[in-house]
């Protein structure tokens, strides 16, 4: 079994090829362009092995928030960075929201097995 370490690292790996895949999604036009179109599909599938690795030491619930919330503020920025999508103010308070909600399971909840 992982180590807490080896299982956040992990998680940052399948946190970063989400993040690729989704951004590659943006790319592959309705699945009308293949290599971004190829890449995303790998990228998601990579991110979904490693998730499965962490799920043998987190929980599935713990582990997908913190999966999926990270990868919508990381989405979010690389938007606004590479895409020049804007965010309002709502969004970008709903963004630091999800933060503080993986802040808080991370150091607050017995649930993530420290």
């Amino acid at each position: 079994m992982p180590t807490v370490t080896v299982t956040y690292a992990l998680l940052v790996a399948a946190i970063f090829f989400e993040v690729i895949g989704t951004t590659l999604l943006k790319q592959a036009a309705g699945f009308t362009r293949l290599w971004p179109t190829v890449f995303s599909m790998a990228s998601y599938g990579v991110a979904f092995y490693l998730l499965s690795i962490i799920l043998k030491t987190m929980p599935v619930g713990i582990a997908y928030a913190i999966w999926s919330g990270l990868g919508i503020v990381f989405v979010s920025i690389i938007g606004v960075i590479i895409f020049r999508q804007s965010l309002d103010w709502p969004a970008i308070a709903g963004l630091f929201l999800i933060i503080a909600g993986i802040l808080i399971i991370n150091l607050f909840s017995s649930s993530v097995g420290h």
